[in-house]
């Protein structure tokens, strides 16, 4: 049977420095994690070119921002339909059979836009299907990731490990985009989608040659509807989970979602191509990076929310001066003051609600934090690229960023124990 849900104390996630001193590295001493990291770098670093190359394909295929947006869109409303349901499959099931599976889903649908884009058949419509299509690969596949690395690491190497994971998927942030931007002037965008489809293989290859224990299916004595809920309510019902899940929700929705709109913004605001394009997603990456590094190595346990304030109330400052700025040298020290704040802000969520959670509602609390962060983020993505054809992509970009800032005052009014979570 099922364990019921209970309240349990956070976890101690602060003994793993004890033992390892000031390594920002720690959670690499263990095997199937030094797999995992490897393969993922390279797999997001073609995920990152087919994310460039397919934004620019968009822009050259229709000329509009409303298109990028409805691509968006597409790639994230899956998420808002799957994703709790995902979550309750992590629970179930061998999370790594689960990511060998999304894994070679993903490969396969980068290996049809690529043959679709090397014949010239390809049409706006294609690259919308196979977005949603991606969506719905990503709502089982997020969740998974990210209940996977207590698996791999263990509970005292936790925080550390979460940071190091979004190390390796910002610095693939710097290296794809850059050097995709470049082979989308110099090759085309065919063959950004080919590496993206053949980096996959790295990583299915990781998971494959982990040693794993055996998994322990635990008997479940609720519905699959049952465990939904009992997810859902464990979440509303602890102040702390609720609000980190509240401020990933207005970040997805308002913050990240001028993503999407960065082509047109490149070429109407900044007066630059595609290679300038993959140089601002690149520098966003670098600033990530610091921001992941930082994060890695300090291992105070009285800071976290202290910083997630701080970078809820940046990032939207920085975007506001972002979205006004012509000059490309200057807005690319905007773009890594963005990814310093991205960073902090989604690493800050992900680790306070990891180590927070019982182990077996992560599956379901994590499918929460997928739903915020990917399933409703197609809104947000919608509605920027039709509010830049109607009012300007600086108005719209600076629109976003204020209702954002506004709405995390609230969360942080309401609930001022958030600022002092280790």
């Amino acid at each position: 049977m099922e364990e019921p849900i209970s309240q349990e104390q956070p976890l101690p996630v602060e003994k793993s420095h004890q033992r390892n001193g000031s390594n920002p590295f720690a959670s690499l001493r263990h095997r199937n994690f030094q797999l995992y990291f490897g393969g993922q770098l390279v797999s997001n670093a073609g995920t990152w070119m087919q994310i460039i190359a397919q934004g620019w394909l968009v822009y050259e295929l229709t000329r509009s921002e409303l298109a990028l947006g409805i691509v968006g869109f597409a790639s994230a409303i899956p998420s808002l339909l799957v994703s709790p349901w995902g979550g309750v499959l992590v629970d179930r099931v061998p999370k790594r059979s689960l990511l060998i599976l999304t894994q070679s889903g993903a490969m396969l649908l980068a290996f049809i836009l690529a043959a679709l884009t090397f014949t010239h058949t390809v049409q706006a419509w294609h690259i919308v299907l196979l977005a949603a299509g991606l969506g719905v690969v990503n709502s089982f596949d997020a969740p998974a990731r990210q209940a996977f690395v207590v698996e791999m690491v263990g509970r005292e190497d936790l925080p550390n490990a979460i940071a190091l994971n979004s190390l390796m998927f910002n610095s693939a942030r710097v290296v794809g985009p850059a050097l995709g931007g470049l082979l989308l002037a110099a090759i085309g965008a065919a063959w950004c989608f080919t590496i993206n489809g053949l980096s996959f293989l790295a990583v299915i290859f990781g998971l494959w040659a982990m040693q794993l224990p055996p998994h322990e299916a635990r008997l479940q004595s609720e519905s699959v509807l049952g465990q939904l809920i009992g997810g859902v309510k464990y979440v509303s019902g602890e102040v702390e989970l609720r609000g980190l899940i509240l401020l990933s929700l207005i970040f997805s929705i308002f913050g990240i979602s001028y993503s999407t709109v960065l082509p047109a913004f490149v070429d109407h605001v900044l007066k630059q191509g595609a290679a300038a394009y993959g140089w601002i997603n690149a520098a966003t990456g670098v600033g990530a990076v610091t921001g992941a590094f930082v994060i890695a190595n300090h291992h105070s346990s009285r800071w976290r929310g202290s910083w997630l304030f701080r970078a809820t109330i940046a990032f939207p400052v920085i975007l506001i001066v972002f979205a006004f700025n012509p000059f490309f040298p200057l807005s690319l020290i905007l773009a890594v003051g963005l990814g310093i704040g991205f960073m902090v802000t989604f690493t800050m969520i992900n680790t306070l609600l990891q180590t927070r959670v019982e182990d077996h509602l992560r599956g379901r609390v994590m499918g929460l934090y997928t739903l915020t962060f990917f399933g409703f983020s197609p809104f947000g993505n919608l509605a920027v690229g039709a509010l830049s054809e109607h009012i300007g992509l600086s108005y719209a970009m600076t629109l976003f960023a204020s209702i954002g800032l506004v709405l995390s005052a609230i969360i942080w009014w309401k609930a001022p124990q958030l600022k002092r979570l280790p």
